[in-house]
């Protein structure tokens, strides 16, 4: 039976990040984390690198094949990325 002042264990987490000001990384954490998932493996698996600064996706690929691919569908994928997150986490991608 719940109290009046209980809260669920996805809302005490989000008061959590958000108190500690932790939110943005755990969600660029987030990004990084499901970018195969998100992507595919064909993509995935020439992913050499990735990480955010400034809200700015970096991403390197073996490929310049694929880089090319993505890049055209760049406006899709920041898209894909936010939805995903819940937030504006991502505003530009940089394929290296």
């Amino acid at each position: 039976m719940r109290k009046p002042n209980d809260i669920t264990l996805k809302e005490g987490i989000g008061k959590l990040l958000n108190t500690y000001r932790l939110k943005g990384k755990f969600d660029e954490t987030s990004v990084i984390a499901y970018w195969p998932e998100l992507m595919g493996n064909a993509v995935a698996n020439r992913t050499t690198q990735i990480y955010i600064s400034q809200k700015k996706l970096f991403v390197r690929l073996e490929s310049s094949v694929v880089k090319n691919d993505l890049m055209m569908v760049r406006t899709g994928i920041i898209q894909k990325i936010n939805e995903r997150a819940g937030a504006e986490v991502i505003v530009d991608i940089v394929f290296l």
